[in-house]
């Protein structure tokens, strides 16, 4: 089964279809005026695709069991055939298209079951997924591709050379795969003032996005919080309560964090946590859906 604990709960939509075929209008007729021997094939099938979308997980061994929040079942008939559709949705980490096709499946070889003692010709076709909506993938190809960042690691060690930084290069690694260009990747200590000049220094390039990792959390010397917002003109705190939910899920100490974001002019600034799993996670819990903020600053017109 793969592994979603990476991702983030998003509403999630498919709608599949299947047609079934009778051989002769006496067949259509029956279901139209509920003359089935074996029961009303709309009522019967329905409920048997309700139960057929819940039990994809307990059938098909790689699809994650999901809360099923709203399956609707409609029918159309045009001449000889029945177009039935499925809708599935969910708020969850991973899709509904398997449900949804499994579901007209199943409402298919139900009504083939109730239908064949009076019609010996009937068939099951075009079974397909006609829609799906939902998951970063609705979305990763909307973001500008022309945008710049600056990773700053604040950390008393690894600026003296003790330690190795890591949690910097899996910033740059989420940003790259977001197709944002790095323009500086620079080491800094723990000091207010050289985390102020650092940041106005991007601030006065027109960068566009400043990205601190370290320094938020409750330590003497964790001030990057303090020596930030000062500057900031704005704060949007949905951002780091966006990334705080995404850790917390994870990992019981991430309301700990003191993480920061935030604009000035046209340039974002983030205050990540220092450790590379927080670092790590807050990029995906943020990246790539926060790069909407440039439409909202820029419009488009660089796409």
């Amino acid at each position: 089964m793969v592994d979603v604990t990476f991702k983030a709960n998003t509403l999630r939509i498919a709608t599949a279809q299947a047609i079934v075929a009778v051989s002769k209008q006496e067949t259509i007729d029956a279901i139209n005026n509920d003359t089935v021997p074996k029961g009303n094939v709309f009522a019967m099938s329905k409920a048997a695709g309700l139960l057929g979308v819940k039990k994809t997980p307990d059938l098909l061994p790689d699809c994650h069991p999901m809360p099923i929040e709203f399956t609707g079942i409609e029918y159309e008939i045009n001449g000889l055939e029945i177009t039935v559709k499925v809708t599935v949705k969910t708020i969850y980490k991973t899709g509904v298209e398997v449900e949804a096709m499994h579901g007209a499946s199943i409402v298919a070889l139900n009504m083939y079951d109730m239908l064949k003692p009076i019609d010996k010709g009937v068939e099951i076709n075009n079974i397909k997924l006609l829609m799906k909506k939902g998951g970063k993938s609705d979305f990763k190809d909307k973001y500008r591709k022309d945008l710049t960042a600056a990773v700053i690691v604040c950390s008393d060690s690894i600026s003296a050379g003790q330690k190795e930084d890591k949690a910097g290069k899996a910033i740059i690694a989420k940003l790259e795969q977001s197709s944002v260009a790095i323009k500086e990747y620079t080491i800094i200590p723990d000091e207010v003032d050289v985390i102020q000049a650092s940041f106005l220094k991007h601030v006065a390039a027109n960068t566009d996005m400043v990205i601190f990792t370290g320094g938020t959390g409750l330590s003497k010397r964790d001030v990057t919080p303090e020596a930030l917002k000062p500057l900031i003109d704005r704060e949007i705190p949905g951002i780091a309560e966006a990334a705080r939910k995404y850790g917390q899920d994870r990992t019981p100490y991430s309301m700990l964090s003191r993480s920061v974001a935030g604009v000035k002019e046209n340039t974002l600034v983030l205050a990540l946590p220092g450790s590379t799993k927080g670092a790590a996670e807050s990029m995906d819990a943020l990246f790539p859906s926060l790069l909407h903020i440039f439409r909202i600053f820029k419009g488009a017109r660089h796409e």
